[in-house]
């Protein structure tokens, strides 16, 4: 006679055991980590930071609106740089994308693999950092900025739509295959009515992305209003700082209706 037992329990002993031996590891390391972290940590800088915060608000206010028309040709040099970089991204992104899913892809053991360490290198490497190389290649400038947003958007993109396309229903493909399509007919008429709103969705994702992005580019000589910003802080011109802050913060605002409307209106 099999007997139960008397009360329900989510583990066994065993799976308890090596349960708490996980946490134990766990807090383990994020003692050794925060013991790291301390020994090259000045505790005397992290204590004052309230005060020293308190203070750079203080001298950001009142901000300096005069200053707000000189940054009316950076912003927009922000919003040509995330807007062609990203259009130059997803072009890009597309065939290498169709070449990376496993069900589009030209030859899965040659072809996908290349498409898919080009996703991997775009995506491995942050903006600023594509910006930084491009600027010692092509100069400092907008040109630097909308290809490293560019470069950085192949891999998002990329990604996201290849996966779309390994996700189609197979049973569309099959039935224009069946009537006779041929490989770009089966594509166009099956593959991409599936895969174009994923596609447009993302972009639109990415454009609002890059805008946020590329508003930090300017930093390293990439263009945009990052360079003014970066002039405003290295010479502690706080309240111009401000109104940088505001213009930023009201185009993400912008960007993030556009794009919700245009998603509604093409999706």
């Amino acid at each position: 006679m099999t007997t139960f037992p008397t009360t329900w329990e989510a583990r066994t002993p065993a799976q308890a055991r090596l349960a708490w031996l996980g946490w134990l590891c766990a807090a383990l390391l994020f003692a050794i980590c925060w013991s790291r972290i301390s020994e090259h940590t000045i505790w005397a800088f992290a204590w004052d930071a309230p005060a020293a915060g308190w203070d750079l608000v203080s001298r950001m206010w009142p901000p300096r609106w005069s200053y707000a028309e000189a940054i009316v040709k950076p912003l927009w040099d922000t919003l040509n740089i995330a807007t062609l970089g990203t259009a130059i991204g997803t072009v890009i992104a597309l065939p290498i994308a169709f070449a990376a899913a496993s069900n589009t892809s030209p030859s899965v053991r040659f072809v996908r693999p290349v498409a898919l360490l080009m996703i991997v290198a775009s995506r491995s490497v942050n903006s600023l950092i594509w910006a930084m190389l491009l600027v010692t290649v092509v100069g400092p400038g907008v040109l630097a900025g909308i290809i490293a947003i560019a470069l950085r958007s192949v891999g998002f993109v990329g990604k996201l739509v290849y996966e779309a396309i390994e996700e189609i229903d197979a049973r569309q493909v099959e039935a224009i295959t069946a009537t006779g399509a041929t490989g770009a007919q089966t594509l166009a008429y099956a593959v991409v009515p599936q895969v174009k709103p994923a596609f447009i969705a993302t972009a639109l994702y990415r454009w609002d992305i890059n805008i946020r992005e590329s508003t930090v580019l300017g930093i390293v000589g990439a263009g945009g209003i990052g360079m003014p910003l970066a002039a405003s802080v290295d010479t502690l011109a706080w309240p111009q700082v401000t109104v940088i802050f505001a213009a930023i913060l009201g185009t993400v605002f912008l960007s993030e209706w556009v794009s919700n409307r245009l998603r509604r209106a093409v999706i």
